[in-house]
Protein backbone atom coordinates (compact mmCIF):
# COMPACT_ATOMS: atom_id res chain seq x y z
CA UNK A 1 0.00 0.00 0.00
CA UNK A 2 1.21 3.52 -0.81
CA UNK A 3 2.99 5.17 2.14
CA UNK A 4 0.90 8.35 1.78
CA UNK A 5 -2.32 6.35 2.05
CA UNK A 6 -1.01 4.56 5.15
CA UNK A 7 -0.14 7.89 6.79
CA UNK A 8 -3.59 9.26 5.92
CA UNK A 9 -5.33 6.24 7.45
CA UNK A 10 -3.24 6.45 10.63
CA UNK A 11 -4.06 10.14 11.03
CA UNK A 12 -7.75 9.44 10.32
CA UNK A 13 -7.86 6.65 12.90
CA UNK A 14 -6.07 8.86 15.48
CA UNK A 15 -8.54 11.72 15.14
CA UNK A 16 -11.57 9.43 14.94
CA UNK A 17 -10.53 7.65 18.13
CA UNK A 18 -9.91 10.91 19.98
CA UNK A 19 -13.21 12.32 18.77
CA UNK A 20 -15.06 9.67 20.75
CA UNK A 21 -12.86 9.67 23.85
CA UNK A 22 -14.38 10.03 27.32
CA UNK A 23 -11.93 10.30 30.18
CA UNK A 24 -12.64 10.39 33.90
CA UNK A 25 -10.57 11.53 36.87
CA UNK A 26 -12.05 10.13 40.06
CA UNK A 27 -13.42 6.86 41.35
CA UNK A 28 -16.92 5.58 40.76
CA UNK A 29 -17.54 5.15 44.47
CA UNK A 30 -20.30 6.60 46.66
CA UNK A 31 -19.55 10.20 47.63
CA UNK A 32 -16.93 10.84 44.97
CA UNK A 33 -16.28 13.93 42.83
CA UNK A 34 -15.55 13.05 39.19
CA UNK A 35 -13.96 15.30 36.59
CA UNK A 36 -14.65 14.34 32.99
CA UNK A 37 -12.91 15.21 29.73
CA UNK A 38 -14.41 15.01 26.28
CA UNK A 39 -14.62 16.86 22.98
CA UNK A 40 -15.47 20.56 23.46
CA UNK A 41 -18.35 20.25 20.99
CA UNK A 42 -19.88 17.22 22.67
CA UNK A 43 -23.08 17.20 24.69
CA UNK A 44 -22.92 15.19 27.92
CA UNK A 45 -25.88 13.75 29.81
CA UNK A 46 -25.51 12.28 33.31
CA UNK A 47 -28.53 10.24 34.39
CA UNK A 48 -30.74 12.21 31.96
CA UNK A 49 -29.33 15.52 33.28
CA UNK A 50 -27.56 17.63 30.66
CA UNK A 51 -24.30 19.01 32.07
CA UNK A 52 -22.16 21.86 30.82
CA UNK A 53 -18.91 21.25 28.95
CA UNK A 54 -16.11 23.85 29.06
CA UNK A 55 -14.44 25.24 25.96
CA UNK A 56 -11.58 22.81 26.53
CA UNK A 57 -13.86 19.80 27.05
CA UNK A 58 -14.13 19.46 30.84
CA UNK A 59 -17.30 18.55 32.73
CA UNK A 60 -18.03 17.48 36.28
CA UNK A 61 -20.48 15.45 38.34
CA UNK A 62 -20.68 13.56 41.62
CA UNK A 63 -22.04 10.44 43.29
CA UNK A 64 -24.20 10.67 46.40
CA UNK A 65 -23.45 9.01 49.74
CA UNK A 66 -26.11 6.33 49.38
CA UNK A 67 -26.27 5.91 45.62
CA UNK A 68 -27.11 2.32 44.74
CA UNK A 69 -27.74 2.41 40.98
CA UNK A 70 -25.24 2.39 38.14
CA UNK A 71 -24.58 5.78 36.56
CA UNK A 72 -25.44 6.31 32.90
CA UNK A 73 -23.31 8.73 30.88
CA UNK A 74 -24.28 9.64 27.32
CA UNK A 75 -22.09 11.63 24.97
CA UNK A 76 -23.58 13.11 21.81
CA UNK A 77 -21.20 14.35 19.13
CA UNK A 78 -22.38 15.25 15.64
CA UNK A 79 -25.64 13.43 16.25
CA UNK A 80 -24.00 10.16 17.30
CA UNK A 81 -24.48 8.85 20.85
CA UNK A 82 -21.93 7.00 22.93
CA UNK A 83 -23.39 5.40 26.06
CA UNK A 84 -21.32 4.37 29.06
CA UNK A 85 -22.67 2.62 32.15
CA UNK A 86 -20.49 2.69 35.26
CA UNK A 87 -21.05 0.60 38.36
CA UNK A 88 -20.99 2.66 41.58
CA UNK A 89 -19.17 0.91 44.41
CA UNK A 90 -20.46 1.04 47.98
CA UNK A 91 -18.59 2.42 50.98
CA UNK A 92 -18.67 1.63 54.67
CA UNK A 93 -19.27 4.56 56.99
CA UNK A 94 -18.27 5.27 60.57
CA UNK A 95 -20.74 5.66 63.42
CA UNK A 96 -20.06 8.55 65.81
CA UNK A 97 -21.71 9.00 69.20
CA UNK A 98 -21.93 12.42 70.83
CA UNK A 99 -23.52 12.59 74.27
CA UNK A 100 -24.13 15.43 76.69
CA UNK A 101 -25.50 17.92 74.17
CA UNK A 102 -28.14 20.40 75.36
CA UNK A 103 -31.59 19.22 74.31
CA UNK A 104 -32.16 22.30 72.12
CA UNK A 105 -29.04 21.40 70.13
CA UNK A 106 -30.40 17.91 69.38
CA UNK A 107 -34.08 18.64 68.79
CA UNK A 108 -34.80 22.23 67.77
CA UNK A 109 -37.77 23.88 69.51
CA UNK A 110 -40.88 24.29 67.37
CA UNK A 111 -40.59 28.07 67.36
CA UNK A 112 -37.47 27.89 65.15
CA UNK A 113 -38.90 25.50 62.54
CA UNK A 114 -39.91 28.34 60.23
CA UNK A 115 -36.47 29.91 60.59
CA UNK A 116 -34.78 26.62 59.71
CA UNK A 117 -37.06 26.18 56.70
CA UNK A 118 -36.18 29.63 55.36
CA UNK A 119 -32.46 29.10 55.96
CA UNK A 120 -32.56 25.78 54.10
CA UNK A 121 -34.11 27.61 51.14
CA UNK A 122 -31.19 30.07 51.13
CA UNK A 123 -28.68 27.22 51.16
CA UNK A 124 -30.59 25.30 48.47
CA UNK A 125 -30.68 28.36 46.21
CA UNK A 126 -26.93 28.88 46.54
CA UNK A 127 -26.23 25.22 45.78
CA UNK A 128 -28.48 25.29 42.71
CA UNK A 129 -26.19 27.80 40.96
CA UNK A 130 -25.13 26.56 37.52
CA UNK A 131 -22.60 29.16 36.41
CA UNK A 132 -19.95 29.03 33.69
CA UNK A 133 -17.10 29.41 36.17
CA UNK A 134 -14.38 26.77 35.72
CA UNK A 135 -12.62 26.85 39.09
CA UNK A 136 -13.82 23.29 39.73
CA UNK A 137 -11.02 22.11 37.44
CA UNK A 138 -8.30 23.36 39.80
CA UNK A 139 -6.68 21.31 42.53
CA UNK A 140 -8.22 22.12 45.92
CA UNK A 141 -6.13 22.92 49.02
CA UNK A 142 -6.72 22.31 52.73
CA UNK A 143 -8.60 25.15 54.47
CA UNK A 144 -6.42 25.13 57.60
CA UNK A 145 -2.69 24.94 58.19
CA UNK A 146 -1.65 21.81 60.09
CA UNK A 147 -5.17 20.49 59.62
CA UNK A 148 -6.31 17.66 61.90
CA UNK A 149 -9.45 15.75 60.87
CA UNK A 150 -11.91 15.00 63.66
CA UNK A 151 -15.00 14.08 61.65
CA UNK A 152 -15.42 12.35 58.29
CA UNK A 153 -17.96 12.29 55.48
CA UNK A 154 -20.76 9.78 55.63
CA UNK A 155 -20.50 9.01 59.32
CA UNK A 156 -23.76 8.48 61.15
CA UNK A 157 -24.03 10.65 64.23
CA UNK A 158 -25.96 9.55 67.28
CA UNK A 159 -26.74 12.61 69.41
CA UNK A 160 -27.72 11.87 72.99
CA UNK A 161 -28.61 8.35 71.90
CA UNK A 162 -30.79 9.40 68.94
CA UNK A 163 -29.66 8.62 65.35
CA UNK A 164 -29.45 11.74 63.18
CA UNK A 165 -28.70 12.65 59.59
CA UNK A 166 -25.34 11.42 58.31
CA UNK A 167 -22.45 13.85 58.42
CA UNK A 168 -21.88 15.15 54.89
CA UNK A 169 -18.61 17.00 55.44
CA UNK A 170 -15.18 16.92 57.02
CA UNK A 171 -14.51 18.40 60.45
CA UNK A 172 -11.14 20.02 61.05
CA UNK A 173 -9.94 20.79 64.57
CA UNK A 174 -8.90 24.39 65.09
CA UNK A 175 -8.49 26.93 67.84
CA UNK A 176 -10.94 29.82 68.02
CA UNK A 177 -9.80 32.49 65.59
CA UNK A 178 -7.62 30.24 63.39
CA UNK A 179 -7.52 31.68 59.82
CA UNK A 180 -9.51 29.78 57.19
CA UNK A 181 -8.28 29.64 53.59
CA UNK A 182 -10.42 29.29 50.49
CA UNK A 183 -9.95 25.73 49.21
CA UNK A 184 -10.50 26.90 45.64
CA UNK A 185 -11.21 30.12 43.81
CA UNK A 186 -14.88 30.96 43.55
CA UNK A 187 -17.81 33.33 43.83
CA UNK A 188 -19.42 33.90 47.24
CA UNK A 189 -23.09 32.97 46.83
CA UNK A 190 -24.01 32.94 50.52
CA UNK A 191 -22.54 34.78 53.51
CA UNK A 192 -24.62 34.50 56.67
CA UNK A 193 -23.45 35.19 60.21
CA UNK A 194 -26.10 33.33 62.19
CA UNK A 195 -27.80 30.29 60.68
CA UNK A 196 -29.46 28.06 63.24
CA UNK A 197 -27.58 24.84 62.51
CA UNK A 198 -24.39 26.04 60.85
CA UNK A 199 -23.84 29.44 62.46
CA UNK A 200 -21.59 31.77 60.49
CA UNK A 201 -21.66 30.15 57.05
CA UNK A 202 -20.14 30.69 53.61
CA UNK A 203 -20.95 29.04 50.28
CA UNK A 204 -18.75 29.38 47.20
CA UNK A 205 -19.69 28.62 43.61
CA UNK A 206 -16.87 27.02 41.60
CA UNK A 207 -18.87 26.51 38.41
CA UNK A 208 -21.02 23.82 36.76
CA UNK A 209 -22.91 23.07 39.99
CA UNK A 210 -19.88 22.54 42.22
CA UNK A 211 -20.03 24.43 45.51
CA UNK A 212 -18.22 24.38 48.84
CA UNK A 213 -19.61 25.33 52.23
CA UNK A 214 -17.78 26.48 55.39
CA UNK A 215 -19.64 26.16 58.70
CA UNK A 216 -19.50 27.19 62.37
CA UNK A 217 -17.14 30.09 61.66
CA UNK A 218 -16.37 32.85 64.15
CA UNK A 219 -15.74 35.74 61.75
CA UNK A 220 -16.44 36.13 58.03
CA UNK A 221 -14.17 38.37 55.96
CA UNK A 222 -15.97 38.23 52.58
CA UNK A 223 -19.38 39.23 51.26
CA UNK A 224 -21.91 37.75 48.88
CA UNK A 225 -20.85 38.57 45.32
CA UNK A 226 -17.12 38.62 46.04
CA UNK A 227 -14.73 36.69 43.82
CA UNK A 228 -12.19 34.97 46.06
CA UNK A 229 -8.88 33.45 45.02
CA UNK A 230 -7.66 30.11 46.27
CA UNK A 231 -5.71 30.56 49.50
CA UNK A 232 -7.35 33.88 50.45
CA UNK A 233 -8.26 34.17 54.13
CA UNK A 234 -12.06 34.14 54.19
CA UNK A 235 -12.68 34.06 57.94
CA UNK A 236 -11.77 32.35 61.20
CA UNK A 237 -12.60 29.13 63.01
CA UNK A 238 -15.45 29.36 65.49
CA UNK A 239 -18.14 27.41 67.28
CA UNK A 240 -21.29 29.10 66.03
CA UNK A 241 -24.56 27.32 65.35
CA UNK A 242 -25.04 23.76 66.52
CA UNK A 243 -21.47 23.05 67.58
CA UNK A 244 -19.75 21.39 70.52
CA UNK A 245 -16.55 23.44 70.29
CA UNK A 246 -14.27 25.35 67.90
CA UNK A 247 -13.81 23.55 64.60
CA UNK A 248 -14.40 23.94 60.86
CA UNK A 249 -16.90 21.81 58.97
CA UNK A 250 -16.52 21.95 55.17
CA UNK A 251 -18.90 20.51 52.59
CA UNK A 252 -18.77 19.80 48.85
CA UNK A 253 -21.79 19.63 46.56
CA UNK A 254 -22.70 18.95 42.96
CA UNK A 255 -26.00 20.84 42.99
CA UNK A 256 -28.01 19.02 45.71
CA UNK A 257 -25.79 15.92 45.67
CA UNK A 258 -23.60 15.89 48.77
CA UNK A 259 -20.05 14.76 48.02
CA UNK A 260 -17.04 13.86 50.12
CA UNK A 261 -14.64 16.86 50.32
CA UNK A 262 -11.79 14.38 50.80
CA UNK A 263 -12.13 13.43 47.13
CA UNK A 264 -10.95 16.90 46.01
CA UNK A 265 -8.51 17.43 48.89
CA UNK A 266 -6.67 14.15 48.23
CA UNK A 267 -7.27 12.97 51.79
CA UNK A 268 -7.23 9.20 52.15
Amino acid sequence: MDSKIIKFLLVFIFFTTNAFTLEFKGKFIQGHFILGKTDPDAKITIDKKIVKVTKDGFFVFGLGRDRKNDIIIIKNLNGENTKIIKKVLKREYNIQRIDGLPKKKVTPPEEVYERIKNENKLIGKARATNSNLIFFKDKFILPLDNAIITGVYGSQRILNGKPRWPHYGIDFAGDLGTPIKAMASGLVTLAENDLYFTGATLIFDHGHGISTLYMHMDKIFVEKGDIVKQGDIIGTVGSSGRSTGPHLDVRLNWFDVRLDPATVLNIN
